[in-house]
């Protein structure tokens, strides 16, 4: 789920803006992912205000600058919550610094990696750097 959130919203950061908005039909269509499963994932992003939601005929998804702002890791949060951050990556119960699982050191520095590139690039910063590199999302 959150993989296709993250794909829909850079997709919406370089396709959409207030004057062209884009369908669940065009952006399902465009990314290959199944229309209603991304219809939740829009919804659940619109409802946490992290894309800008239209209904009506000239309606659909764009980000405004506001969101375009946030960090890629407000997307995460909103689909799959913070579980990932701060669970043991093997799913042991008792896995703690004081308590190490056999990845506990190497999935920490990762994990500490990631949740810092993601709370670190916005939206905008992203979306800006698959343009330039020309790469599909």
């Amino acid at each position: 789920s959150c993989k296709y959130a993250i794909r829909a919203v850079l997709y919406l950061a370089v396709y959409a803006n207030v004057d062209n908005k884009l369908g669940v039909t065009d952006i399902a269509e465009a990314l290959e992912v199944p229309k209603h499963f991304l219809a939740k994932i829009l919804q659940q992003l619109s409802r946490d205000h992290l894309i800008m939601s239209v209904k009506g005929p000239n309606g659909g998804f764009y980000l405004d600058e506001e969101n375009t702002n946030l960090p890629l890791y407000d997307i995460v949060k909103s689909i799959d919550g913070t579980e990932a951050f701060n669970s043991c990556i093997l799913g042991l119960p008792v896995c703690s610094s004081e308590n190490p699982c056999p990845l506990h050191v190497q999935a920490f520095s990762f994990r500490d990696g990631l949740l810092y590139q993601l709370e670190n690039q916005s939206i905008e910063e992203m979306a800006t750097r698959i343009e330039r590199k020309n790469l599909k999302i």
